[in-house]
């Protein structure tokens, strides 16, 4: 099952030297592993791409190589679809001597919890996950708060006052982010509303490029996304309109087109659980981390952002890490729902549970929610 990394190391190794200006000059070697190096395991939905959520994750496994070298021996599956096949690589991850294992995808959740029973010795890490064992932690980051930095960027960049927005399924984390979103644009410009396209997809680049183009066409000048390839963001650039980065920084995509980013930073948990794993310090949890923890970060303006917006942006960054913004809490008015209905009243604020149990679409969103 590891071919396809034995396949990239032998192709890099080639193109190397033939792409070297002085043949002899090689890399410099990895110093040789512990004897006790830890074996950790990530297993990725969809291919490594030069870009979205597995391309941050795959930062998060390089950057716990980075910091703890040799005592740690990496490897990854990509492309493993939720379901038998996950249960399957998993396994195969945990019998060929994985002692942690990563699983990020919330579709990974039951199968990851099947495996550790039967592995008690190994540890495991649902990322997205929400149930919990005494070898399996979970952890998740506040993407509602990054999405909500975002919608103020739209909102002050809009022309037409309308933002699309392509989601994936309609789960609770995909509608905090819709909804904080909203909130955020019309925290600025009240005038705006939001346009969701479900695709009951996470990762189908053509029906996300089809749904994009389809958003352009009701007037919609920027967009946003939940799916996991980048091609929401090349038809901005190839349609001359503005989208919202989500996952990592695409401006190699879409120079023109991106706004900001929402970026996902897992490097910092990832390796703080190896080390854990490596001291005997781990212990099964439930984390959700945001801007304050550095899991979520907004930047990476784009060059038609004015100074002014990024500024304010930044400064409401510093905002919820300070804890003085809290994106689901009514300041001024009740929030309401987009069937009219309150659903934060004045002076409240969403409990955990409360946004975790997400099921209502914002005033302003045009979409339903199947309840």
């Amino acid at each position: 099952m590891y071919k396809n990394l034995a396949g990239r190391a032998v192709l890099a190794w080639v193109t190397a030297c033939f792409l070297s200006p002085a043949f002899s000059q090689t890399a410099p070697p990895k110093p040789p592993l512990a004897k006790d190096a830890l074996k950790v395991g990530f297993v990725y939905v969809t291919p490594v791409t030069d870009a979205g959520w597995v391309r941050q994750h795959e930062e998060g496994r390089k950057a716990v190589e980075a910091a703890l070298g040799p005592r740690v021996n990496t490897v990854f599956v990509e492309n493993v679809p939720e379901g038998a096949d996950a249960e399957r690589v998993i396994r195969d991850l945990a019998q060929q001597g994985s002692q942690l294992i990563f699983t990020p995808s919330f579709g990974y959740m039951e199968p990851t919890l099947k495996v550790a029973k039967d592995f008690p010795g190994v540890k495991f890490e649902s990322i997205t996950g929400y149930k919990t064992a005494p070898n399996v932690a979970t952890a998740n980051a506040r993407y509602y708060e990054g999405r909500y930095l975002a919608g103020i960027a739209a909102g002050r960049m809009t022309k037409t006052n309308v933002a699309g927005y392509v989601a994936g399924f309609p789960i609770p984390e995909v509608l905090q982010g819709i909804n904080a979103f909203t909130l955020g644009m019309r925290s600025v410009n009240p005038k705006a509303k939001v346009i969701v396209v479900w695709l009951n997809e996470w990762f189908d680049p053509p029906k996300e490029r089809d749904a994009a183009m389809a958003l352009f066409n009701q007037n919609a000048d920027v967009l946003a996304f939940h799916t996991g390839s980048t091609a929401v963001m090349a038809a901005a650039q190839e349609r001359g309109k503005m989208a919202v980065a989500y996952h990592s920084d695409m401006r190699k995509i879409a120079p023109d087109a991106q706004i900001v980013a929402v970026t996902h930073q897992w490097g910092g948990y990832y390796t703080q659980r190896a080390k854990a794993v490596l001291d005997g310090t781990w212990k099964s949890g439930n984390l959700w981390g945001g801007v304050k923890e550095g899991m979520i970060r907004v930047g990476d303006f784009g060059t038609k952002v004015p100074k002014a917006v990024q500024d304010e942006v930044l400064a409401r960054q510093k905002d919820i890490a300070a804890g003085k913004l809290q994106p689901f809490r009514a300041v001024a008015a009740d929030v309401r729902d987009n069937e009219g209905r309150v659903a934060i009243a004045k002076g409240a604020q969403l409990s955990d549970e409360q946004i975790l149990q997400m099921n209502w679409l914002a005033e302003g969103v045009q979409g339903r929610v199947t309840r």
